[in-house]
């Protein structure tokens, strides 16, 4: 008999984050990087029959039952490379066992069982990481029947599934989510601040200058760092954690095993920050991997500081900090209020304002506005800026509220919610951003039925 499913559903709402990766491993070819798209609901890898077209590994966010987690599609095997197939695969598993807080191994149920199955099912087992074994590409009666072969394997989370249809993929995760851990409140804990950016910026440097020793390793070769360091900074009455993390590089560049290890860590250090300190390279300038970063730590809803390093190597009769830093906020548009700070980690020039400014940033996120007071500066913008009608009829904003989530969030309730256009939702987040101060920090707007 067919198990009760559901096809998976994508549901835009306000949730908690959490500080949780998903790895989905397993041989080419089984339907991984099918179901990572419809994880993360756009078609981000690339799908063909050949095996290993999934050459560079890809990191997606989704969100399942009010939880947000990290998915990474493990890639697979490209013919003829030099690499070799049962080394590559396993390495990959071995890196993912090691850092993914749950595990998706997926088989194929038209294949069987085969020897490079039972070779992963063989280390998942050893692992002590949830491990569920998801049987791809059961779509019929037949195949239902052809899947219980699977159990044999000895995963007591067995599930069967067809990634391009979606059913038995809400079963799945039901069960996945359980595992997947909320973020702490921001007051039970010490603020975290993770130093981010492209390879060779300076952030081993910015971390060891803030600390005043030789806490990481720093050469001139990229991708030193391959650790997320945690650091404690306790001096002049500021206490938080610092995470050096190793430098994000476009994927198509991630070769070794060990760098995608260390994204993976470098991710999952973005994931745990209140705050990013975000570190651009002067001389290069602003080049697509750090829009990327910057957009990454953005939807997570992350503070975000700006860290221009090595300006004492910029020519500045050609560059001044003004026209460099109004490119810039072109550049992140339309969240450019975020603080930008010009400096040299070897000079030590203005590396404490880049703290000072994610201290500040860190209370902008944690900022609480009381409800009288939201509504009497929001109700008065929204009367001088009425909301556009849409096909005669007029929306009306009533009421005004925070919500209790661990970012700047607010919903306003009105008559007609669907029929509110972005750009009047950009308004008002800008009147938000005028009056409370939310420099550094996404804001969610939201609107509600009243």
């Amino acid at each position: 008999m067919w198990r009760k499913t559901r096809t998976f559903v994508f549901l835009y709402q306000v949730h908690k984050m959490s500080n949780s990766i998903v790895a989905i491993v397993g041989r080419p070819n089984v339907g991984k990087s099918t179901f990572y798209n419809r994880l993360i609901g756009e078609r981000q890898a690339i799908i063909d029959d050949t095996s290993g077209v999934t050459r560079d590994r890809q990191y997606g966010s989704s969100f399942w039952n009010g939880k947000t987690f990290t998915v990474v599609d493990t890639g697979g095997f490209v013919k003829h490379s030099e690499d070799v197939f049962e080394t590559a695969i396993r390495a990959q598993v071995e890196i993912a066992i090691q850092e993914a807080k749950v595990i998706i191994f997926m088989v194929d149920v038209t294949t069987g069982i085969t020897d490079l199955d039972e070779e992963v099912a063989g280390m998942l087992r050893r692992s002590e990481k949830p491990v569920y074994l998801a049987v791809n590409k059961v779509d019929n009666h037949n195949r239902m029947i052809e899947a219980n072969e699977f159990w044999g394997m000895g995963f007591e989370n067995t599930f069967f599934l067809s990634s391009i249809t979606g059913s038995g993929t809400g079963d799945l995760l039901d069960d996945v989510v359980e595992h997947i851990e909320e973020e702490e409140a921001a007051e039970d804990r010490l603020p975290r601040f993770a130093i981010v950016g492209q390879p060779n910026v300076g952030k081993s440097s910015l971390t060891n200058a803030l600390l005043g020793v030789d806490r990481n390793i720093v050469t001139e070769v990229a991708g030193t760092t391959r650790d997320a360091i945690h650091s404690k900074y306790d001096k002049y009455d500021k206490e938080f954690l610092l995470v050096d993390t190793a430098g994000i590089r476009k994927k198509s560049r991630v070769h070794e095993d060990l760098e995608f290890y260390s994204v993976m860590r470098a991710i999952k250090a973005i994931e745990e920050a209140d705050v990013c300190i975000l570190m651009i390279d002067a001389q290069t300038g602003v080049e697509a991997q750090d829009m990327s970063i910057f957009r990454m730590a953005q939807r997570r809803n992350k503070g975000i500081v700006l860290l221009v390093n090595k300006w004492d190597l910029v020519e500045k009769e050609t560059n001044t900090a003004r026209d460099y830093e109004k490119e810039l906020r072109n550049r992140i548009s339309p969240f450019s209020d975020v603080p930008i700070i010009f400096t040299s980690v070897v000079e030590k020039q203005r590396i404490f304002k880049s703290i000072e400014a994610a201290l500040g940033v860190y209370e902008n996120r944690s900022k609480k506005i009381k409800t009288s007071q939201l509504n009497d500066v929001m109700l008065a913008a929204i009367e001088r800026y009425p909301p556009p009608s849409h096909r005669g009829r007029f929306v009306k904003i009533k009421y005004v509220t925070q919500l209790p989530t661990y970012y700047p969030a607010f919903a306003f309730f009105c008559n007609n919610p669907k029929h509110v256009k972005e750009n009047y939702k950009h308004y008002l987040e800008n009147q938000l951003r005028k009056n409370f101060n939310f420099t550094g920090v996404p804001i969610g707007v939201f609107f509600r039925k009243k």
